[in-house]
């Protein structure tokens, strides 16, 4: 539970009161009431809380220290600058991002979420029994979120069971979106490590250089195959493992399903493996309706060129009883969010301030610039 707790230099902050939770001290918006711990990282530390104005119920997330490393900055940065943008009931809201005291030198950043209760993760390793409604209606709504970010002109590329929040009543939010780009960046598609392994598409795994949204229908589909088996699908223990795991399931592929392949050392691996027929979804998951294995084996392609969209997933008809395009609008305009990747701590604060101040327009014109 959450204790009350002494300022860490001794000065009390005005508007602000103080936390302590699993040692670590939360400095908060006095209209925040923090309940307990929920969760942490390498970030820092979850808490959920009571915001006494609204009486909703939030979360937390202080995030340490934040400029001690400019790339995880850089990820704060890009998920303030998003989540500020983005609108739709399977995406996670981020509701309020709290002005630090010192503009000038904060360390430490506290963003403010709706209240989830679990995450997929959590449910795949549990032992509630999921059944066709259950799998069909969080493939839904994983898919209607990434419809539309896709629409939005953003990749997540980092999709995984872990990333999408699940309430008691089985809705489904899109979260963490640190590694998120707009389709091109610069005019270049990104190449450096993304996505977790596990979930990462061929083409990535491959080291190309030009991939688009089809890198998150794998991930949906690695995820979707989770969900039905309760374990994950792909399991490698590095790049070229996974690579081997794949080849094993869907079977070793025609050479013009190699084409997409531009690295020649990528592509000679690949035809060095050895002959697999593959294996048929239904043999791994027996239980599993018919239509959902069909939506899965168009997921899981290996070429990326020849894979389902998510618009096209949306209208399989394993999901025809839920999907109504007139209730799925696209986002309103495609968001551009470039960032120049080699701005230093000044520029990222100063970007961060900008962000917060969306959210605080009254501190705009207070005089704290400590």
């Amino acid at each position: 539970m959450a204790t009350a707790a002494e300022p860490p230099n001794g000065i009390w902050a005005p508007g602000k009161h103080y936390y302590r939770m699993w040692q670590t001290v939360f400095e908060v918006d006095t209209k925040y009431i923090p309940i307990k711990p929920i969760g942490r990282g390498a970030y820092g530390v979850v808490c959920s809380s009571v915001n006494r104005e609204s009486n909703e119920k939030v979360a937390i997330k202080k995030i340490n220290d934040v400029f001690s490393n400019r790339i995880d900055a850089l990820r704060t940065l890009r998920e303030l600058q998003l989540l500020r943008h983005i609108r739709h009931e399977n995406v996670i809201a981020l509701k309020d991002v709290m002005m630090p005291v010192h503009r000038r030198s904060f360390k430490d950043v506290y963003l403010v979420y709706e209240l989830m209760d679990t995450d997929l993760h959590h449910i795949i390793k549990s032992s509630q029994t999921l059944s066709n409604d259950h799998c069909k209606y969080f493939l839904f709504q994983l898919l209607q979120g990434l419809n539309y970010l896709h629409s939005a002109n953003i990749l997540h590329r980092d999709l995984k069971p872990g990333n999408l929040l699940v309430n008691a009543n089985c809705e489904l939010k899109i979260c963490d979106f640190g590694l998120a780009r707009t389709t091109r960046d610069n005019g270049q598609f990104m190449t450096e490590y993304v996505v977790t392994r596990w979930y990462r598409a061929p083409e990535l795994l491959l080291s190309s250089d030009n991939y688009g949204t089809s890198i998150d229908v794998w991930s949906v589909g690695c995820i979707f195959g989770e969900i039905l088996g309760r374990k994950p699908l792909f399991q490698g223990s590095e790049c070229l493992n996974q690579l081997k795991l794949i080849i094993n399931v869907l079977g070793t592929q025609p050479e013009a399903d190699l084409r997409f392949i531009d690295n020649s050392k990528a592509k000679k691996f690949i035809r060095s493996l050895p002959f697999s027929r593959g294996i048929h979804f239904s043999s791994l998951f027996p239980q599993a309706d018919p239509l959902a294995l069909d939506l899965l084996q168009q997921m899981l392609v290996f070429d990326p060129s020849k894979r389902i969209t998510v618009a096209e997933a949306l209208h399989h008809p394993y999901l025809s009883d839920l999907y109504d395009p007139l209730n799925s609008p696209p986002a309103c305009f495609p968001l551009n969010l470039d960032i120049d990747e080699s701005i230093g701590e000044p520029v990222i604060r100063e970007l961060m301030l900008r962000e917060m101040l969306y959210y605080h327009p009254e501190a705009a014109y207070a005089n704290a610039f400590y």
